[in-house]
């Protein structure tokens, strides 16, 4: 059994934010690395994606995943595979049965949606470069195009990066003053110059600006974990020249 989190209010929407644990991946990757954009090895990658894929009711190639580049697009879906690479966006949007929606992250924040009313999700990678420009936002739209009511959609932050671990520097902080003074309080001094930065609570802020029926994080750290999970500021601490991914997944 793999382990995930889960959360009441996607359901009945089947998915899952899964951790690292009982995956066939070594070394560095140890555990259920689902990144093939990773230098593992491929073929235990694709092992654990479908183990992933069985734990979701879903065969191998109806587990989509994007090539994530920290954007603000969304790809609506109506295939169970991609028929060429996978395309360059960060969110999906489905009202297909039988899709899995993919998000692979290792700090940045997994969103997971669901209007359980108008049978539509979608699924969300939320860095802090797609978050503070509306990739969450974005995805909410999307949905809505697909026949999804704002006041019926529930979405749920997976494992991120906490702000006890995010520590960034005077010209980060100040991208998001300039964006919007009244981002600076998901801001707290740090050591020296340095601020702490609480990504899981900036999202959470813009989904409850959208005005959608519920938002909630799960509450747990990717960085603070290293058993349970991947973190790609822990492994650039670690000098380790490469680190897993994490994935979560929605589907009808």
């Amino acid at each position: 059994m793999l382990n995930h989190l889960s959360d009441p209010d996607l359901k009945p929407a089947r998915h899952g934010f899964f951790t690292r644990e009982f995956g066939v991946s070594e070394g560095i990757y140890a555990g259920l690395n689902c990144g093939t954009g990773s230098s593992d090895d491929p073929a235990l990658v694709k092992t654990n994606r479908t183990f992933v894929a069985e734990a979701t009711g879903l065969p191998a190639n109806a587990l989509l995943s994007l090539h994530q580049v920290h954007s603000t697009d969304v790809i609506e879906v109506t295939d169970p595979e991609w028929s060429n690479e996978r395309p360059k966006a960060d969110a999906m949007v489905t009202k297909t049965k039988g899709i899995g929606l993919g998000i692979l992250t290792a700090d940045c924040a997994p969103v997971l949606f669901s209007d359980p009313d108008a049978q539509v999700v979608g699924a969300a990678h939320a860095g802090w470069k797609g978050a503070i420009s509306g990739i969450t936002d974005n995805t909410i739209d999307a949905m809505i195009r697909l026949g999804a009511n704002r006041e019926n959609i529930s979405a749920v932050v997976g494992p991120c990066i906490s702000q006890a671990a995010y520590e960034v520097g005077q010209e980060f902080f100040e991208t998001f003053a300039d964006e919007n003074p009244d981002y600076t309080r998901f801001f707290i001094n740090g050591k020296g110059d340095k601020m702490q930065f609480d990504l899981p609570s900036f999202v959470l802020y813009r989904l409850r600006e959208a005005s959608i029926k519920t938002a909630n994080w799960v509450g747990e750290c990717t960085y603070s974990a290293p058993k349970k999970y991947y973190s790609y500021r822990r492994t650039t601490h670690a000098g380790e020249p490469d680190y897993g991914r994490l994935i979560s997944v929605i589907r009808l």
